[in-house]
């Protein structure tokens, strides 16, 4: 039996594996908000069950049974988010805490009830794409809007969920999945990066650019 703690352990592995082939304990102790000794534990767990490949001081990698797991659960939190979004009227900033609380206890019927009443959607309410039922994920290429140079036109893909003061403020300026934005320049010695979107321009720090992900127009 897979406890909640396990399937947060394998999403957690699984999304951080995207920035690093072998997420390391202290990284998982970060994210997770815990000790490095409960997650050696967790982990040491994972792998008797063999959902992890772990080795001390070497990291962790998910197995396909581990990365199964963690899409399945990937996909019941981006649907939850869509469906409060786009049923139920949450704000963005809101679904992602309400989100990791159901993702563990609903039904595969009533996984299915919601992927049909959305239209079977691809993306949740960050622009972040929903795993398919058969545990596959499109991830097309992006850069974050930091990392664009100046004179670019580019379109908003997803946008980090994880600090909802964030996703407030990039509402109120038009920040938004398939929003384009105009790249103006980006200020010296890591100064501000400044865009126009629609008539308006705003200028960004490094910590907001970095949580926009963007696509060549």
């Amino acid at each position: 039996m897979i406890s909640r703690a396990m399937e947060d352990y394998l999403k957690a592995i699984y999304q951080a594996a995207s920035d690093e082939d072998k997420v390391s304990t202290s990284s998982l102790a970060q994210q997770m908000n815990c000790s490095p000794a409960s997650v050696t534990n967790m982990l040491q767990k994972l792998s008797e069950l063999k959902l992890v490949e772990y080795e001390p001081y070497q990291g962790v990698t998910l197995t396909p049974s581990g990365s199964k797991v963690a899409l399945e659960i990937l996909r019941h939190h981006r649907l939850i988010e869509l469906y409060l979004a786009d049923v139920l009227g949450y704000s963005w900033d809101k679904v992602h805490e309400e989100a990791e609380q159901l993702e563990h206890v609903i039904s595969e019927e009533f996984e299915e009830r919601i992927d049909q009443a959305l239209g079977h959607p691809t993306i949740d309410p960050h622009g972040d794409p929903i795993p398919t039922k058969e545990g596959t994920i499109a991830m097309p290429p992006s850069q974050s809007l930091w990392e664009t140079p100046g004179g670019k036109k580019v379109q908003v893909y997803r946008v980090s969920d994880r600090d909802p003061e964030v996703l407030r403020y990039l509402a109120t300026i038009g920040i938004l999945p398939e929003v384009e934005i105009s790249v103006l320049k980006k200020g010296p010695f890591n100064g501000p990066i400044h865009v126009q979107i629609e008539d308006s321009e705003h200028s960004l720090s490094e910590e907001l650019a970095t949580q926009i992900f963007v696509v060549s127009k």
